[in-house]
């Protein structure tokens, strides 16, 4: 299949270049039908749906989960989204005052908030990083970020694939010398499932969240928490409800706490299932790779376009499907809605700490077609000044 091909299997409108896949996803069309049946079904039969099927529904999405991650599905739990995730993962952990957790400066602001918020609670320290960009070589991020750890650090929080400068970071070898050091290590995969390779077992952190509604291309509102089972103990849910000495307790306490949260829509849940198979259906893996190498053979044109240097070498070791692009102008604020007002291009700017970034995303449907008419927008924008 071509991209025009694969844009008949979405639902998104006509007309507009879509270059921005990593922020909320886009849900295929036989994924969303199977979501509207759920929902479909909830509203025929709200008590059977909530209180017989609903639990043998979520427990077949762990089990997809389970098989796609390569984790045990009772070691996985279905939330909204990853903030969700960090919320649970920052108000339980048990921090003392001087404690610290050791993160960068690169990661996604209202993770950033979360801890900052229950550290200071704590008494604790949210130990940011600085990354030193461009980056070189993974050895040389490796040993500028391993330097800050100290005697009191906790865990280690850090992004598998940031989300302003689109960098994948060695998330592999920090795991490894965290647990040679006894540090948890708690990573955050939102961009990572279906856009890199993820296998938990061999990853070996702790902790792991990532989200469905992303590029695994589930309906919006789905994502996972992993949490390794000597440490699921330790986290409450965000909302104490029936999960708590339960009346029909099941053989996990993790499970019954994190599932059993009132009367509330699981339909995007549900549907993970469905959303794995339209993956191994088309054959993904290799869909994901043919990606990857539309955005790094087009990456060089992005960066002389705007004038910067990349963030780091164009390869698999630090890029996935996802190129970023540092924009100093002065209307860099405003470029988002000129390019989907003039041109019909939706592609985020977004601004991380004071500096802004242009990011595209390319998924199965896009072409270097779609790549050609931001680069001629960019040219005719910056022509004007």
């Amino acid at each position: 299949m071509n991209g025009t091909d694969y844009k008949k299997l979405f639902l998104l409108k006509d007309g507009v270049t879509f270059l921005n896949f990593g922020s909320f996803g886009a849900c295929p069309r036989p994924v969303f039908e199977r979501y509207q049946q759920f929902q479909l079904e909830l509203e025929q039969e709200p008590v059977s749906f909530l209180t017989d099927k609903g639990p043998a529904y979520l427990k077949a999405a762990r089990q997809a989960l389970g098989s796609y991650l390569n984790c045990d599905e009772d070691d996985v739990v279905c939330v909204t989204n990853p903030s969700y995730a960090v919320n649970i993962i920052a108000r339980s952990f048990p921090l003392q005052p001087g404690d610290e957790i050791l993160t960068t400066d690169q990661e996604y602001g209202a993770c950033d908030r979360t801890w900052k918020y229950y550290c200071e609670r704590a008494g604790a320290r949210y130990i940011q990083h600085p990354v030193s960009l461009p980056l070189t070589t993974r050895e040389a991020f490796l040993e500028s970020f391993l330097k800050k750890i100290t005697p009191a650090t906790r865990m280690i929080f850090i992004s598998h694939l940031t989300s302003a400068t689109a960098l994948r970071l060695p998330v592999e070898e920090i795991c490894a010398f965290a647990k040679e050091k006894g540090i948890l290590t708690f990573i955050d995969g939102a961009h990572a499932p279906a856009q890199l390779p993820l296998d938990l077992r061999a990853l070996g952190a702790d902790i792991y969240t990532g989200a469905c509604h992303k590029w695994m291309m589930a309906p919006k509102g789905s994502s996972f928490l992993y949490v390794r089972r000597p440490l699921q103990h330790l986290f409450d849910p965000l909302v104490i409800s029936w999960g708590y000495n339960s009346m029909q307790p099941s053989h996990s306490r993790f499970l019954d706490y994190h599932e059993l949260q009132g009367t509330r829509d699981i339909s995007a849940f549900c549907t993970i299932p469905a959303a794995i198979d339209f993956m191994q259906e088309h054959r993904w893996e290799q869909v994901s790779a043919q990606c990857r190498r539309l955005a790094h053979e087009n990456a060089g044109q992005l960066y002389e376009l705007l004038q910067q240097q990349p963030p780091a070498p164009v390869h698999d070791d630090f890029m996935g499907q996802m190129v970023s692009c540092e924009v100093r102008a002065d209307n860099a604020a405003l470029l988002h809605d000129l390019l989907l007002r003039e041109h019909h291009i939706q592609i985020p700017v977004t601004r991380h700490n004071d500096r802004f970034y242009l990011r595209y995303s390319i998924n199965a449907f896009n072409s270097q077609e779609d790549l050609d008419k931001l680069f001629d927008a960019l040219k005719k924008i910056y022509r004007k000044k």
